[in-house]
């Protein structure tokens, strides 16, 4: 992948330049650029940033914010131009999808565009005179694309908390109402060396137990409720695969389990299988208020055993027990055991994504493998660690706006539930 964005690279600076030579050729200036006397009047009157080479010019745009981008595309129509290149924002969305650390069903990028080629002469902007928006006609519109599943461009979509809630919330947490209940299952919870369940059950400074409820579901029990951000109740109903002494043993021999939450069916017209959840997990399914799936996003997990088909048609046989309703939301938690030393060094921002990326499957890739943008229900995939629970809370706040749960002042980079 680091080959690709490498060549994305050469061909946006090449297009870039041949659109700066064709458009605005009082621009051009040569790469000597202290030959002062090749430089007349008018070009000493250019801002500094106009002057430079585009390859420089190019590489100065790749340590900007996309909202410092926009900005700088305000200041002249010369870099209006040049910063709505879409080989530049096609660059900017393949090079920065890997470390975006969530994604929902707002936000997910164009499943076409993950499968087209990576680099398309029709993107390219060299036939188009500056100003000719109108008549042209993009096959993506990667702009668009990138600036509604960046993370910090989703954060401005968050409400904010007015200072009169902060009394009215607290007269709230004195009514008495019902937690939300939320059924979680999948194979991160059972194949990761570090149990993300018992992290959680021992990690009062995260989420604090507040008890166990008396509502019994036969084969599964009443669950455990956290408390979210001192204020607000929640339970998670835990559906394990087997029983432990199975779920070590496979662990531990890297071996697939006997799933018993599940009964294989046999497979549909497009030989992809088919599964009936047990009669437990139906009744789990019909009273919670949401899902929480943990998928195991070690790298190559997903891809080197196969279980993508396996996945996509559990999550999909659970939420059609749920009596059909779309209003119950999927939150897939991406979970791998430990943030690896790489991915914490201090070795920069961007240096550490890149890290983060090669020892997970991003999460883009994760709803793609999921076959979540095909849900009608809502969904979000959350990076998290285990380990430390890192990017839980995240999650969890998510699974609670989704719920009616007015949550107000969290660090969640999307506003899909509002």
């Amino acid at each position: 992948m680091a080959e690709k964005i490498q060549q994305l690279e050469s061909v946006v600076i090449r297009s870039l330049r041949r659109f700066r030579d064709r458009y605005f050729p009082d621009k051009v200036v040569k790469d000597e650029l202290t030959a002062g006397a090749d430089t007349d009047t008018e070009e000493q009157q250019w801002g500094f940033l106009d002057s430079l080479p585009v390859d420089v010019q190019f590489l100065i745009m790749t340590f900007l914010s996309p909202a410092n981008i926009c900005v700088l595309g305000a200041t002249s129509r010369y870099w209006r131009a040049m910063v709505r290149d879409p080989l530049l924002w096609r660059y900017f969305l393949f090079r920065d999808m890997p470390t975006w650390p969530s994604i929902d069903h707002l936000s997910m990028p164009d499943l076409k565009l993950l499968d087209a080629p990576l680099i398309s002469e029709d993107d390219s902007l060299d036939n188009r005179a500056e100003g000719e928006e109108k008549g042209t006609t993009l096959k993506f519109d990667y702009m668009s694309e990138y600036l509604k599943g960046c993370p910090s461009c989703r954060q401005q979509w968050l409400p904010t908390r007015p200072t009169y809630q902060v009394v009215t919330s607290f007269l709230q947490s004195l009514v008495p109402s019902s937690e939300p209940r939320y059924a979680m299952f999948g194979p991160g919870m059972e194949q990761l060396d570090v149990s993300l369940v018992t992290r959680l059950m021992h990690a009062p400074d995260v989420l604090p137990v507040s008890g166990t409820p008396q509502r019994q579901i036969n084969g599964i029990g009443s669950g455990i409720s956290y408390m979210f951000n001192n204020q607000h109740k929640f339970n998670v109903l835990t559906l394990y695969s087997t029983n432990r002494a199975e779920r070590e043993r496979a662990r531990v021999q890297q071996q697939s389990i006997n799933n018993k939450l599940f009964t294989l069916e046999g497979t549909d017209d497009s030989g992809r299988p088919v599964y009936t959840p047990a009669a437990q997990v139906q009744q789990a399914c019909q009273v919670v208020d949401g899902f929480i799936y943990v998928a195991n996003a070690e790298a190559g997990k997903g891809e080197i055993t196969g279980e993508g088909p396996s996945e996509v048609a559990q999550i999909r046989a659970v939420l059609s027990c749920a009596g059909g309703s779309t209003s119950k939301p999927l939150l897939v938690l991406s979970c791998v055991s430990r943030e690896q030393p790489e991915a914490t060094a201090t070795a920069g921002q961007q240096n550490t994504d890149r890290a983060r990326a090669r020892y997970r499957t991003p999460c883009v890739y994760m709803a793609k493998r999921l076959g979540l943008p095909h849900l009608s229900n809502r969904w979000m995939v959350q990076d998290t660690v285990a380990e430390s629970l890192s990017g839980l809370l995240d999650g969890i706040s998510w699974l609670l706006r989704c719920s009616g749960v007015k949550v107000y002042g969290s660090q969640v980079p999307n506003a899909a539930a509002r």
